[in-house]
């Protein structure tokens, strides 16, 4: 039961604490998973781009196909690589939005 007003303040600025603790966590992972994502983007366009060119040069079907399956290998490693990272920031972004949180949550949770 809360006992007088001191305990409320107190309760409140934890509660303020906390959140603003969670959403510094929230925009700072955003800003990584933004970064990687712009990074590989732009990546993957000027891999692009420079093959788009090499094939317009190739002299042959052979090695336009070639070229092409080289690309596309290249281009599917790439996106499992990324997509693992930006997997594994959204993890660290929950795990570290959800940390200022497990005090508050272990004190308001009822132990059984």
């Amino acid at each position: 039961m809360i006992k007088n007003f001191d305990e409320i303040q107190q309760i409140g600025k934890e509660n303020a604490d906390a959140a603003m603790k969670t959403f510094g966590a929230v925009s700072k992972g955003a800003q990584a998973i933004a970064v990687e994502v712009a990074d590989y983007s732009k990546k993957s366009f000027e891999e692009g781009t420079q093959v788009f060119e090499k094939l317009a040069g190739v002299k042959s079907v052979e090695k336009a196909i070639e070229l092409q399956q080289a690309y596309l290998k290249d281009a599917y490693e790439g996106f499992v690589a990324k997509a693992t990272k930006i997997g594994e920031l959204y993890t660290d972004l929950a795990k570290e939005a959800y940390k200022p949180l497990e005090g508050y949550i272990a004190k308001v949770t009822p132990v059984k």
